[in-house]
């Protein structure tokens, strides 16, 4: 039986990687006219604002061979569609801190975040694109996940116009499209007085990619988990 399989990261190829191979496969199957199982793709963030490390479980298989850490991101993972429990532990324990089923839509790719407190921790799970921009131009979302944050804009510094306006705790937007650049500034602003809460500076945004920009952090935080804007790719 395999573990866990790490996707290829890019959006291009993760149709084509779900088609290939499924979480808790047999390693060999005889050739017969048994349809292929369908396929998800998993991404998996630590978004709670700790110093605690997580394991993270899909169907009582751990994800992460390595510290899991905040902001750490594992994936994508393939695994069967449909109903999967997805369950998380402090480090090294066997008891839950949280566990929930989800159900998966075969070919479709998904990014689960690990949100709130390390003491009451929620999932967030939203659908991802696979969709290609044009030449030129790159994918992008905006979510909100610091706890103490209000609600926030997202824009391209030097431009007069928002990405993304007025997003809370644990919301979202849908992909934009913006233009690709060597150099790219996003500030996320105070939806109320226009200030700017915390900025991401000279990001190379990247042409055909897609992108999710979160806030992560606590506004009241000094320290490491202080409020702040991070970027992956998908």
């Amino acid at each position: 039986m395999k573990t866990l399989t790490n996707l290829k990261s890019s959006v291009k190829m993760l149709f084509a990687a779900l088609t290939v191979s499924a979480l808790l496969v047999s390693c060999s199957k005889d050739f017969d006219d048994t349809p292929a199982p369908a396929i998800s793709g998993l991404n998996i963030i630590h978004a709670i604002p700790t110093t605690e490390l997580l394991d993270f479980f899909v169907d009582n298989t751990r994800a992460n061979n390595e510290d899991f850490g905040f902001t750490k991101k594992l994936g994508y993972y393939n695994l069967y569609s449909g109903e999967r429990q997805l369950n998380i532990t402090k480090k090294n324990s066997a008891t839950s801190i949280l566990s929930e089923k989800f159900k998966m839509e075969p070919e479709r790719g998904y990014s689960l975040f690990i949100i709130d407190k390390v003491e009451a921790p929620k999932f967030l799970l939203v659908k991802d694109s696979v969709s290609l921009p044009a030449t030129g131009k790159a994918n992008v979302r905006f979510i909100n996940l610091s706890p103490d944050a209000p609600a926030l804009n997202l824009a391209i510094a030097g431009t007069a116009t928002n990405l993304f306006t007025d997003k809370a705790f644990k919301q979202y937007s849908e992909f934009t499209t913006i233009n690709a650049g060597e150099k790219v500034t996003f500030n996320a602003t105070n939806k109320e007085s226009g200030a700017i809460e915390t900025t991401l500076a000279d990001v190379k945004i990247e042409s055909g990619k897609t992108y999710t920009i979160w806030v992560k952090g606590l506004k009241s935080a000094v320290d490491n988990n202080k409020l702040g804007l991070t970027i992956f790719t998908h």
